[in-house]
């Protein structure tokens, strides 16, 4: 058995007579840069999430970007986000010009640690970015009680949140304004790059869509300088298609999910979840001593695997410049212990109960710290 790690063509079959129709639409009105079908899903995923405002562009990264460009974040200014996150959240952040500013994580939730950003805060300090990773919304709830001690403004990294919830509310509605990415292994998955900002802010809304079309209000007008980071009309048909079934698709997240943590119990650990929010359950993450090995072991298996992520930020050399001889204990340790396993909707039981019992075999033969080898595909430990 060969399981893939995220089988997006499975979940193609599955509304395929959906998915061709909303393209076939597209070919036929032409309407290949934004239009009508980006504008329908503008307005069904601001209704999905509970805001006042959607703006789709062409990737989580821009729509970062552009959430900071339009509160006025630049030179000078300082934002704090997770040490624990993908490159991207940093990126974002140095283009507006602004100075990203690492926090360590939690060992358990592997998430921003909310007590150590107060100590991170100066007066450049503009925002704070949490990142609601494998798709678990950060602590809030502190966050903003923080924030608002500091006057800062709290900009969610939604990326791989689209459905999560925190005490009620959907992720992209709990602070200033959030980035989301829709690149297609996410929750909710384009057919190419895309990305969107929510908020509930009028003025900044009008200001993210000037941005990312050249400053244009209307054809030939330009208002102020902007960039080219629209979304095109298919991913926007494909998106408001998927939307559709994108509590369904959690919602079995959820159950394979249930299962995993069954399954390992006491044996495997696993990053946890918080009783106060629901995780989209993007990824599912587990720990382990012998990541490497248990890879390896899984890779034999033909389970495929992922690691998010293997490098943290400040050790990668495009960071060196910012703040070289930084050190994030927790988010370190971490990189050389997390392995995403295999999770989608569209997973079978047998998938599933092939994952459980490769992991607990590699687990059970290395309890106890001793260094397995792996000859043909079973475990030996000396």
């Amino acid at each position: 058995m060969t399981i893939l790690f995220n089988d997006l063509q499975a979940q193609y079959q599955s509304i395929k007579p959906e998915i061709d129709a909303a393209i076939q639409n597209i070919l036929t009105t032409s309407h290949y840069v934004q239009g009508p079908a980006v504008a329908r899903f503008e307005n069904h995923f601001a209704e999905y999430c509970g805001t006042q405002h959607c703006i789709a562009v062409n990737s989580g990264t821009s729509a970062l970007s552009l959430l900071l460009r339009a509160y006025g974040i630049g030179e000078g200014d300082e934002v704090i986000t997770a040490a624990n996150t993908f490159f991207a959240t940093v990126a974002a952040i140095i283009h507006v010009g602004a100075k990203p500013v690492l926090v360590d994580c939690q060992e358990k939730t592997a998430l921003i640690d909310v007590e150590k950003i107060s100590a991170k805060i100066t007066s450049c300090t503009k925002a704070i970015v949490p990142v609601h990773l494998y798709g678990q919304p950060c602590d809030m709830k502190q966050i903003l009680g923080i924030a608002e001690k500091h006057s800062l403004l709290v900009l969610e990294d939604a990326c791989q949140a689209h459905g999560a919830m925190y005490q009620g509310k959907r992720a992209g509605n709990l602070a200033h304004g959030a980035a989301f990415s829709f690149y297609p292994g996410k929750n909710l998955g384009a057919y190419g790059e895309g990305g969107a900002v929510t908020t509930n802010n009028d003025d900044v809304a009008h200001t993210i869509r000037l941005l990312r079309e050249h400053g244009s209000p209307k054809k030939y007008q330009h208002d102020i300088i902007g960039w080219n980071e629209r979304m095109d009309g298919i991913q926007g048909a494909v998106l408001d298609a998927k939307l559709a079934h994108l509590d369904a698709w959690n919602k079995t997240r959820a159950d394979i999910v249930k299962t995993y943590q069954d399954c390992f119990d006491d044996t495997v650990e696993c990053i946890q979840q918080e009783p106060d929010r629901t995780s989209s359950h993007h990824l599912f993450v587990i720990r382990h001593p012998q990541r490497d090995a248990l890879k390896i072991y899984l890779q034999n298996q033909g389970i495929d695997t992922g690691i998010h992520y293997p490098i943290p930020i400040h050790q990668q050399k495009a960071w060196r410049p910012f703040a070289a001889g930084e050190s994030f204990p927790v988010t370190e340790k971490l990189s050389t212990q997390i392995l995403s396993l295999p999770l989608y909707a569209e997973m079978t039981a047998d998938q599933v109960e092939a994952v459980c019992d490769s992991v607990l075999r590699f687990a059970i033969a290395t309890r106890g710290g001793k260094v397995a080898t792996i000859v043909r595909n079973e475990c030996h430990i000396y």
